[in-house]
């Protein structure tokens, strides 16, 4: 089993930046993806970014050009670096994964979330 822990949210000014980590532990034989979601108490959940085993790299529409995510392998860590920051963009952002166990076993787990306002 996979364990995600997230920090680096908070209150932040419109036109701010933030930075978020997520660091995962636990049974990881591979880690194939790391992503960051967003989602609002009553919403769906909304994909942010995600990065792949290669780097490959993917974003929401609103947030191209704003938002960085990056990962270090070593430390099995994924950070979204948040720029140009807009009150639309409060939300609880969940990191989430997708890795193997040392016996090649396949799952999904998910952070608990860490909470970015961006509010003056």
């Amino acid at each position: 089993q996979v364990r995600l822990v997230e920090s680096g949210g908070g209150l932040v000014q419109p036109g701010g930046s933030l930075t978020l980590s997520c660091a995962a532990s636990g049974s990881i034989g591979r880690i194939h993806s790391m992503a960051w979601y967003r989602q609002t108490k009553g919403k769906q959940r909304e994909l942010v970014a995600s990065i792949i085993t290669g780097g490959i790299t993917n974003y929401a529409d609103s947030v191209k050009g704003r938002f960085t995510i990056s990962r270090d392998y070593a430390e099995n860590t994924v950070y979204l670096q948040m720029s140009s920051l807009k009150p639309e963009d409060t939300d609880v952002y969940i990191c989430n994964t997708v890795a193997a166990d040392p016996r090649g076993a396949v799952s999904t787990s998910w952070g608990q979330g860490t909470q970015v306002t961006v509010s003056s």
